[in-house]
């Protein structure tokens, strides 16, 4: 049976300011539950300068079975970490940081933060993201009078897709940005408000991610007007818009580097690596030569991608095309070779460039494994990342078939694809596996970070989940990626019940006429009563979270705001848990959401849940109530981020030196 347990997050119930200034004095609250200790103490512990500070906690009151604890922490550093220290009557103490409650101290890259930096737009957390791959999306009436391009091996719209090269990167369909247009409706009928494009600029694959320019869209999807045309249609319709861009590399046939490939001493050769002295040779991603790799220490390359008044990332936000931000392509790898790392330059550069522009804008990095190190508030308002979420999904809820697939080369393989990790197929999770993977892989991420990262059952460099799934697991998948803290993102066909054995099998043209199929029918349905739970419910997508149960074939967890919280069971087996009394206030007011699952309360406030699994349910209970503290001058400084005067600030230090 599961136990209340010590409790603190970044959401508003704990944290009265999650983007405070330097000097700010912020209230931070942990709950504990009533009867536990007894405690001497309570603290928290930062490490400003990595040198240890300590805060004194109050107990200010006692609400439904918790007691609450108010400490008043100064914001000394862009990325101030803090945990809780809890000291028993008996000697004992306990540490609570982003993993839980310890009895050993933790470390700081596991701290909760407070960060400085200018927050996302509050929209960022209210979406719900669509991806479209635009070459297999759809085709305008306009498509066919488009001339197939030399490099392209073309396909009818029907044509299965052709996994091996040359056809993986080159086989053509011909979808185009007015096609898009033409399906927005689609879109909105799903509950989406976010679109996604992966790379619209010339180039010559269908993936587009080896870009000839940045600078004009490929008029094989319409051009520069068809851009326009898209993002005014799909803003006109309350969704927004960001496109794909890769930093870290070009194409072999983009301009700037086919200005300086074979010219020693142009301006261009001091964006990229070249290896010798005739421009002839150089550094390109993972050895593909046709994505020769950016250098940024060349200020003219910042000047022309970023910073300038005409550069790439500012042209393509401001009118006419008004996009609402960037995803950036391997933004891990970024500035990144050897001895030389300047991500963090670059990414403060990207996120400086875009607040100015417009600070509505959001700017996603791609960084498919541990991305915890890049993303602490200075640069990317969150990630493309799968260890935090898709891949502890898929080693859970799949059940790989071992249907053999071609890989680029011809060759037949059975073992199933698992992000492109040699280790065997798809790993083999329990349900409490999973859970201590997302705990792992989020505990050293900023909680407004967490907040803005993509969180995809796929996309379009993995193969589709469904492929695998274990029967019965998609609404769990589903509902577990729109209810979980994170931005939801549904790559384009899942609705549909597409599947694919890896990143470029899973490139499906959309079969459009398809909808009235009893199948396709019923995925879109699920997905558009998930959307709208998520919609109608503040708390999933900006309230707490907290882990109240945890076995081996389900998890139970609850997302709190102060006006509701909402509780969610997701089980590939049979469901059969109790909790303790504390642990779930509020359920004897229960309502049921979703799903097929027995909720029920005993007398002395205990809860059992049951269901036949695979199941996914979700019932909405009361807001968490918060004791007020007793006023106080001091106290209402905190509510107001005011700067704690009892404390020097840097600015204080240099004065009287």
């Amino acid at each position: 049976m599961n136990r209340a347990l010590p409790h603190h997050d970044g959401s508003p119930l704990h944290v009265s300011d999650s983007a405070p200034s330097l000097g700010d004095v912020v209230a931070v609250r942990l709950r504990v539950p009533a009867g536990y200790g007894p405690l001497a103490a309570v603290r928290t512990r930062s490490n400003p300068d990595h040198e240890p500070e300590w805060d004194d906690a109050e107990a200010i009151g006692t609400a439904d079975g918790w007691d609450w604890w108010q400490a008043r922490v100064t914001v000394r550093n862009p990325r101030h970490g803090y945990r809780w220290m809890l000291q028993h009557e008996d000697g004992r103490v306990e540490w609570v940081n982003q993993t839980g409650l310890h009895t050993i101290e933790t470390l700081d890259a596991e701290d909760f933060a407070l960060i400085t930096s200018p927050p996302p737009p509050a929209w960022l957390n209210e979406s719900v993201m669509y991806q479209v791959f635009p070459d297999r999306f759809a085709r305008s009436a306009t498509a066919d009078e488009r001339p197939t391009p030399a490099w392209a091996i073309p396909a009818a719209w029907t044509d299965p897709v052709d996994p091996v090269m040359p056809a993986r990167s080159q086989q053509f369909y011909g979808g185009d940005l007015d096609g898009v247009v033409d399906k927005l409706d689609h879109l909105v009928e799903l509950g989406v408000d976010l679109l996604y494009l992966t790379p619209i600029f010339p180039a010559e694959s269908n993936h587009r991610y080896d870009a000839s320019s940045f600078d004009r869209v490929d008029p094989l999807l319409g051009g520069d007007e068809a851009y326009v045309r898209l993002v005014e249609a799909a803003h006109a319709r309350g969704i927004r818009v960001i496109g794909d861009l890769t930093s870290n590399h070009s194409g072999d046939s983009h301009e700037w580097f086919q200005a300086a490939l074979g010219r020693p001493g142009a301006p261009e050769e001091e964006f990229y690596y070249f290896t010798d002295d005739a421009n002839t040779e150089y550094v390109s991603w993972l050895g593909y030569p046709s994505l020769p790799k950016f250098d940024w220490f060349s200020d003219e390359l910042r000047r022309r991608f970023v910073s300038g008044e005409d550069s790439i990332v500012a042209r393509w936000l401001k009118p006419p095309y008004n996009a609402d931000g960037w995803r950036i392509d391997v933004a891990n790898m970024t500035g990144r070779l050897g001895d030389v790392d300047l991500n963090a330059e670059v990414r403060a550069l990207l996120a400086e460039t875009m607040r100015a522009i417009n600070p509505d804008t959001i700017l996603l990095g791609e960084s498919t494994n541990d991305a915890a190190s890049d993303l602490q508030g200075d640069g990317w308002h969150g990630a493309m990342t799968y260890p935090s979420f898709t891949r502890p999904l898929w080693g859970w809820l799949s059940e790989p078939t071992g249907k053999p697939y071609l890989d680029a080369n011809g060759d037949e393989i059975t073992e199933p694809w698992f992000f492109g990790q040699p280790i065997g197929g798809i790993p083999r999770y329990s349900a409490s596996e999973f859970a201590a993977a997302v705990t792992r892989f989020t505990a050293g991420i900023p909680w407004r970070v967490r907040l803005g990262n993509m969180q995809p059952l796929d996309t379009h460099d993995t193969g589709r989940f469904a492929t695998n799934a274990a029967p019965g697991t998609i609404p769990v998948a589903v509902g577990l990626s729109l209810t979980m803290p994170g931005v939801p993102v549904l790559f384009a066909g899942d609705e549909f019940g597409l599947v694919g054995a890896d990143g470029e099998s899973s490139r499906t043209p959309i079969p459009w006429g398809s909808e009235s199929e009893p199948e396709v029918a019923s995925r879109l349905a699920l997905y558009r009563e998930l959307i709208a739970l998520r919609r109608a419910h503040p708390a999933l997508r900006t309230g707490g979270f907290r882990w109240v149960h945890v076995d081996d074939e389900t998890v139970a967890f609850v997302r709190e705001s102060a006006d509701e919280s909402v509780l969610v069971l997701a089980t590939r087996g049979d469901a059969d848990a109790e909790l303790l009394p504390g642990v779930l206030s509020g359920a004897d007011r229960a309502t049921q959401l979703f799903g097929d699952a027995t909720l029920a309360v005993a007398d002395d406030g205990g809860v059992v849940f049951a269901a036949d699994g695979p199941a996914f349910a979700v019932w909405l209970l009361p807001g968490v109530e918060v004791p007020a503290p007793a006023p106080d001058t001091a106290e209402d400084e905190v509510s107001r981020g005011v700067t704690d005067t009892d404390q020097p600030t840097p600015a204080d230090i240099v004065e009287a030196q």
